[in-house]
């Protein structure tokens, strides 16, 4: 029974993350937005300590700030530490492709291509949904590496990619990460690494040469509002999960004091 709990709250907690990951991710919450723990626990339903535990994830992979009296708001990076993120996030996914290269199988290969023709499909959607859709498509490459290790590291420095594209970049045609992901999905299915690996460093160059020094404009909307179609896009699957006993990658149980 206990160990029940303890999965319905470690579950909890990532319902949240992955909800305030992708509001983060596509723009719906700006550099600097405030993430109040008790406005978390009411658009949730969980406790204010569950929400601190939440942020405190997000706190750990770079998308959130704590501040002075347990005051959390979105990141802000610097430019020389969105520079640096981007020159990091080059060399872990040249190692991804290096690994892949030549030994996909068939399915996965399709796998790939799919999400591709999903980007593709929402070429005239808002620039935030391909920049979520294109972030998506990296972390489903190092998630084919079976390592845990690349997994952790690429996703969370992608995410922080994405939060510094929502801070400084200009807007654009996805059309060319489009084609840049056909073609790095042609060389792994050819296994040719060095021309993956130099295929993946001109691409995420050029992303990181998309992002300038020009703040986003300023929304000031409502906590509460933002999240809405966030945590219930989340509600049924979160719900499943907790139903089958599992929550994806498990983030450690709460103590009885966080409960």
């Amino acid at each position: 029974m206990a160990r029940k709990q303890d999965t319905d709250r470690t579950d909890r907690v990532e319902t949240i993350c992955r909800a305030l990951r992708r509001a983060i991710i596509e723009q719906a919450l700006a550099p600097g937005a405030k993430l109040p723990e008790d406005a978390l626990g009411e658009r949730f339903g969980v406790s204010r300590t569950i929400a601190r535990y939440a942020l405190g994830q997000l706190a750990a992979e770079g998308l959130v700030e704590l501040r002075r009296n347990r005051v959390a708001v979105v990141a802000t990076p610097s430019w020389q530490d969105a520079r640096d993120t981007f020159d990091v996030r080059i060399e872990l996914e040249r190692l991804v492709v290096r690994q892949l290269c030549g030994r996909l199988t068939q399915s996965q290969l399709a796998e790939l291509n799919a999400h591709v023709d999903k980007e593709d499909a929402a070429r005239n959607e808002p620039g935030a949904t391909s920049i979520r859709l294109a972030t998506e498509f990296h972390i489903l490459i190092a998630r084919m590496t079976n390592s845990a290790i690349l997994i952790r590291y690429v996703s969370e420095v992608s995410y922080r990619c994405c939060l510094t594209l929502s801070l400084f970049s200009r807007p654009h045609s996805s059309e060319c990460a489009i084609n840049e992901h056909r073609a790095l999905t042609d060389a792994l299915a050819a296994g040719d690494a060095e021309k993956a690996m130099d295929l993946m460093q001109h691409h995420l160059d050029a992303v990181a040469a998309r992002a300038l020094v020009e703040p986003g404009a300023a929304r000031g909307r409502d906590l509460m509002d933002v999240l809405a179609p966030y945590a219930v896009a989340d509600e049924m699957p979160a719900r499943r999960a907790a139903s089958a006993g599992i929550s994806g990658r498990r983030r450690p149980a709460l103590s009885t004091a966080e409960r």
